[in-house]
């Protein structure tokens, strides 16, 4: 029963993360760069193991009892979707991908740390994903099943996320072309504001 815990969690762990989303498109955009993007993958990395163990071991409760802190959180996330997309939408509209091989303005380390930890903790996905859905399914677990459950889940945010950054990575000669970034932009602006979009939907209900 252990192995299939596991497994349940690896499976329902994979399809809460593989989707393109916030997380996902920042580490997209950097690993195309290779500009730290290891590092981002490591921050998203922590921050979803960190809040499916919150999640599994009771966290979940907590946050679905306090209804004020849900919609700071989800407000908070819909305003830094709405500029991340509109950056997005400027660096297609600008045609700032040459500027960018020439001047070489990758973003500095710390920079890569402060913005990958906005689109993971300002994203309100995050949350539903990891602290309730996963939660509320890791808390029908008992013992050492729920160990592996969490386990499971945390396993395929770590395979995903680095595979990702890597895979960007080795593929950038190809996604690094300006009509390539043109229309990745474009695409992660897009995911953004629909994102954004259906929070306030959902929160205006």
């Amino acid at each position: 029963m252990t192995v299939t815990a596991l497994i349940q969690g690896f499976i329902l762990g994979g399809s809460m993360i593989i989707p393109i989303g916030a997380q996902n498109s920042h580490i997209l955009g950097h690993g195309i760069k290779r500009n730290h993007h290891l590092l981002a993958a490591s921050i998203c990395t922590f921050c979803d193991v960190l809040l499916i163990t919150i999640g599994v071991f009771g966290g979940h409760q907590l946050l679905t009892s306090n209804s004020q802190v849900a919609t700071l959180i989800t407000y908070g996330g819909i305003f830094f979707l709405l500029g991340y997309g509109a950056l997005a939408f400027k660096a297609a509209l600008n045609n700032q991908y040459q500027i960018g091989k020439q001047n070489h303005s990758n973003k500095t380390k710390i920079a890569v740390i402060i913005t990958t930890l906005a689109v993971t903790l300002l994203n309100p996905h995050v949350y539903l994903d990891t602290v309730m859905i996963l939660g509320s399914v890791g808390s029908q677990f008992v013992a050492h099943e729920k160990l592996a459950f969490a386990l499971g889940t945390m396993l395929a945010s770590i395979l995903w996320f680095y595979s990702l950054a890597l895979g960007a990575s080795k593929l950038a000669p190809w996604l690094g072309k300006e009509k390539v970034q043109r229309v990745i932009d474009i695409s992660i602006g897009c995911i953004m504001w629909f994102i954004a979009w259906k929070l306030y939907a959902h929160q205006t209900q």
